[in-house]
C-alpha cells in the first residue's frame, strides 16, 4: 500500500460536506513537495529561487525530511495519476471520465488522452503565454476574456479543435493584465507547434495537434494512470 501521504485527495470540505467537489486552494507547492517533482502550479515563481520546490524538496511534516518508503506498483500508479491530474487542475471524478472515454475511444489511449488534456481551453491559454500558469489561464476564462471562433466562452474545460481561431474580447484588451502585464511575458514565451500565437494581436489558432513529447508529460506516468484507472 503507498503510504499516508499519497492517497491524500488534497480536498476540503464543501458546504454540502462532501471531498469529491472540493477544489484545493491551498498552498500548491505543497502538492508539488508530497509528489517530489516539480509542476509549475506558481508560473514564473515556480522558477525562482525562492520556490518551496528548490529550498525544500522534500514531503511536507515533520518527518518529511526522513521519511523513505519504496511505492508498491499500486503505489506507483496513484503517484503518476496525481501528477497528471494536478498538472491540469482537474477534479478526480471528471479527470476519471476524460481517462475513461480516452481508452474507450477508437484510437490509441496515451494519444487521444495527452490531445484532450492539452486541448482544454485553460491549457491553451497557459500554453499561449496568455497566463503564466494554468489556474490563472483558469481565470481569464472564467471571466469571459475569451473569444473562441467570435464566440464568447466562460468554461475553461471547453476543448477546442483544430482550425479554431481564439482571442481576447476586445473590451478585455484595455484592462491592466492585457495591456501591461501581458505583453511583459509574452514576447518570451515559445508556445508549442500546434498553436500559431500572434503576441501583438493576441490571438491564437490551433494549427496542428499536441503530442505526448510537446505535453512535458511523461510516457510512464501516462501508462501507469491509465493502468490506474483499468485496475
Amino acid at each position: 500500500m503507498p503510504p499516508p501521504w499519497l492517497i491524500m485527495e488534497y480536498g476540503r470540505k464543501s458546504q454540502e460536506g462532501s471531498n469529491n467537489m472540493a477544489r484545493y486552494r491551498g498552498p500548491k507547492e505543497k502538492i508539488e513537495r508530497r509528489l517530489g517533482v516539480k509542476l509549475f502550479l506558481k508560473g514564473e515563481r515556480s522558477l525562482s529561487p525562492k520556490s518551496a520546490t528548490v529550498k525544500r524538496m522534500y514531503p511536507p511534516g515533520v518527518h518529511g525530511k526522513t521519511f523513505k518508503r519504496r511505492l508498491s506498483e499500486f503505489g506507483q500508479q496513484l503517484q503518476s495519476k496525481q501528477k497528471v491530474r494536478h498538472t491540469y487542475r482537474m477534479m478526480e471524478k471528471q479527470f476519471k471520465n476524460w481517462v475513461k472515454d480516452a481508452v474507450e475511444s477508437k484510437h490509441e489511449t496515451s494519444e487521444t488522452l495527452v490531445r484532450k488534456l492539452e486541448k482544454r481551453l485553460d491549457n491553451v491559454i497557459y500554453r499561449s503565454g496568455l497566463a503564466q500558469s494554468r489556474d490563472q489561464a483558469r481565470q481569464v476564462v472564467n471571466h469571459g476574456h475569451i473569444l473562441v471562433n467570435g464566440k464568447r466562452v466562460n468554461i475553461p474545460s471547453s476543448e477546442v479543435r483544430a482550425g479554431d481561431t481564439l482571442k481576447v474580447r476586445e473590451g478585455s484588451m484595455k484592462s491592466p493584465y492585457f495591456s501591461i502585464s501581458v505583453p511583459q511575458w509574452i514576447k518570451a514565451h515559445v508556445p508549442p507547434k500546434w498553436l500559431e500565437v500572434d503576441k501583438d494581436l493576441l490571438t491564437i489558432k490551433i494549427s496542428g495537434q499536441p503530442s505526448i513529447e510537446e505535453s512535458g508529460l511523461e510516457a510512464k506516468d501516462i501508462r501507469s494512470l491509465i493502468e490506474y484507472y483499468s485496475r
